[in-house]
């Protein structure tokens, strides 16, 4: 009698019936940075992407700025809610070309773990403060590295961390569901962005490039499902995943128009605050490293600069400005 497949060994089986030559499968990952014992019913990606879901860095990301910093509505986009957006559709992306779904997802939910508060302005000041420079994606490597689990890492393996390494526009990642969520960012925050900016009354849907609009439709719906459908018919067959010429054009338009329109707007709300507040508490911490919480000074002890980053990148944006306030505004009552 034949023994009966383990539920893990049942994934793996589908994975060598269904997944396309080019997809990554389970059982062929290069593996962690430490090595541990396998789990005996999920596969390393599905591991990886449980390990992100309770991570504190995901937790925070609910109360980081998308692009609208304390917008006056319930449903502008945070950091999180972009997150799960970008998981959507690269499973999406991944499920049509019968590639790794739970790669595609795990890499998309940790993709953003290193964000700064305040979004892009608050990534451009601490690349401006460091002296050696900030990335949001080497800051979310670094974040399930060394920073999780209390500076023991989350040891994911080595097609996540490569895949959060490099989901930027420039990036290139070495697992075709890595391609998926580097292309599923883009859709995502593009679109729904444009959403936001409608929302926040910066723009109208009938500002929107007409040539983008006859190509992808007016509509978020429509828009996603037009990228989606493109990347399918653009690498199905192929070892590639990516979009039509005129598709990638039309959507780089879409994020001119975004950055000329929308982007530079909202900077401008916040920027001088973020500047101010971000400033003041990265000067602060440098000369008092020895105030950073525990889990930085480590850290601190061979590289302030890198520590501060990395307390200051962990922030939500609410606790930045309560940090703030109580290291620099006056209490009422004080002399």
């Amino acid at each position: 009698m034949m023994k009966e497949l383990s539920l893990k060994e049942k994934i793996y089986e589908k994975e060598r019936a269904f997944f396309s030559p080019c997809a990554t499968h389970s059982y062929e990952s290069r593996g962690r940075l430490r090595e541990e014992p396998p789990c005996p019913m999920r596969t390393d990606f599905q591991r990886d992407r449980d390990r992100i879901i309770y991570s504190k860095a995901f937790l925070r990301l609910k109360n980081k700025t998308q692009v609208f910093f304390a917008p006056d509505g319930d449903h502008y986009m945070s950091r999180l809610t972009h997150t799960l957006d970008v998981s959507q559709i690269a499973r999406s992306v991944a499920r049509c070309l019968s590639l790794n779904e739970d790669l595609a997802e795990a890499i998309a939910l940790g993709h953003d773990l290193g964000h700064t508060p305040f979004g892009h302005v608050g990534e451009r000041v601490l690349a401006s403060l460091s002296p050696a420079g900030f990335r949001h994606s080497e800051q979310s490597l670094r974040v399930v590295d060394v920073l999780e689990k209390d500076g023991k890492g989350l040891n994911l393996t080595f097609e996540v961390r490569d895949g959060i390494l490099n989901h930027t526009k420039n990036g290139h990642p070495a697992t075709p569901e890595g391609c998926a969520v580097s292309l599923a960012d883009r859709i995502a925050y593009i679109n729904h962005d444009i959403e936001d900016a409608i929302r926040a009354g910066i723009i109208t849907e009938e500002e929107l490039p007409a040539s983008s609009v006859r190509i992808f439709g007016r509509d978020t719906s429509a828009r996603i499902n037009t990228c989606v459908m493109d990347i399918y018919e653009a690498s199905v067959g192929t070892p590639y995943v990516r979009m039509s010429e005129e598709k990638a054009k039309a959507l780089d338009d879409l994020r001119t128009f975004m950055f000329e329109h929308v982007y530079e707007h909202a900077n401008r709300l916040i920027q001088e605050s973020a500047e101010r507040m971000l400033q003041a508490l990265f000067g602060y911490f440098s000369e008092r490293p020895e105030q950073l919480p525990a889990l930085y000074l480590k850290t601190a002890e061979e590289d302030v600069p890198r520590a501060v980053c990395d307390y200051l990148s962990s922030m939500t944006d609410r606790y930045a400005i309560g940090v703030f306030k109580q290291l620099f505004v006056p209490k009422e009552g004080s002399v």
